[in-house]
């Protein structure tokens, strides 16, 4: 039998069958995926093939093949990986300027990952409703920039509708990913697209002005629409793996075309003569913010290193 994997509790897996039934699955036996060691061989948005038992349970037997995922480094320091999702149409990312503030280079990994699958990215300013006139220069500003890239960016008020459609005008008939830190308003964001759904909202901390987790596992939300919305976990930082570092370039769109014109071929845009991309960095042609996080994926992908404030 086969079922689309909308939740996972941790320790079982929420599968959808054909029929509409949802059924609470394990994973048979040792359960590896082929070339990748994580902490979560199944992930939300996965096909899978199960098993039935007597109980109504079932085994999860075989993984389809996925056409995509968003996949960070495990958070335990190891070289694992975690999958966040899979079989993504889209990704709404999530952030803010203020509380909490969502660094670029937080921004920048995500949309690396995200060029690394080919799953298209919109970002969202959330809270423009408590944007001080210093807030909403710095988030006009982020939406210049991500928008002379290529990325739709907007700024948005889950908790006043205002922009709203920005995001459900994306929804229709895809599978989108909801995703960024801790308390910049996911929840509230689901809220007001399913006003039906029981959705934990969280505070942010004052004493380090972060978001506090509201969202424990993984889950997947039919639209009225037509289409899934996934959320998932507030992440704290967000490690790249499996990038090699002559690669990273291509994962930032405005780097790689400039570094067509790069004397050597294999530049790596750090101090070679005749480097494209160091001039335009020193002609402000490609972004301060940009090139630092393109660094540090290099730094990461070199020394396999993993840095929580990211």
């Amino acid at each position: 039998m086969e079922g689309l994997v909308i939740k996972n509790t941790g320790s079982w897996y929420i599968v959808r069958t054909e029929t509409g039934e949802s059924i609470p699955c394990k994973i048979k036996g040792n359960f590896r995926l082929k070339g990748i060691r994580s902490t979560n061989p199944v992930s939300v948005g996965d096909r899978v093939d199960i098993e039935l038992n007597p109980d109504r349970t079932a085994f999860i037997t075989r993984i389809h093949e996925r056409k995509n995922y968003i996949i960070r480094r495990a958070s335990n320091l190891s070289k694992e990986s975690h999958i966040i999702a899979a079989n993504i149409d889209l990704a709404l990312l999530v952030v803010t300027v203020n509380s909490p503030l969502t660094s670029t280079t937080f921004i920048d990994r995500f949309l690396a990952t995200a060029e690394a699958y080919r799953i298209p990215v919109h970002i969202v300013i959330n809270k423009c409703d408590t944007f001080s006139p210093d807030d909403r220069e710095y988030a006009e500003a982020l939406c210049h920039l991500y928008r002379t890239i290529g990325y739709e960016c907007r700024c948005v008020s889950a908790a006043t509708g205002e922009g709203f459609d920005f995001i459900t005008d994306s929804l229709k008939d895809r599978i989108t990913l909801l995703s960024g830190n801790s308390g910049v308003g996911k929840s509230t964001i689901i809220s007001r697209i399913l006003p039906g759904v029981d959705i934990k909202i969280g505070a942010v901390s004052t004493a380090h002005h972060k978001g506090m987790h509201t969202t424990t596992f993984s889950e997947m939300y039919p639209l009225p629409q037509g289409g899934y919305l996934i959320d998932t976990p507030g992440i704290k930082g967000f490690g790249t793996i499996d990038f090699e570092p002559g690669e990273v370039a291509h994962f930032f769109p405005e780097i790689f075309q400039i570094s067509q014109e790069c004397r050597f071929s294999n530049c790596t845009h750090r101090h070679e003569p005749g480097c494209a991309v160091l001039k335009a960095l020193e002609n402000h042609e490609i972004s301060e913010s940009r090139y630092a996080s393109y660094l540090s994926i290099i730094d990461d992908s070199s020394n396999g290193k993993y840095r929580e404030a990211f």
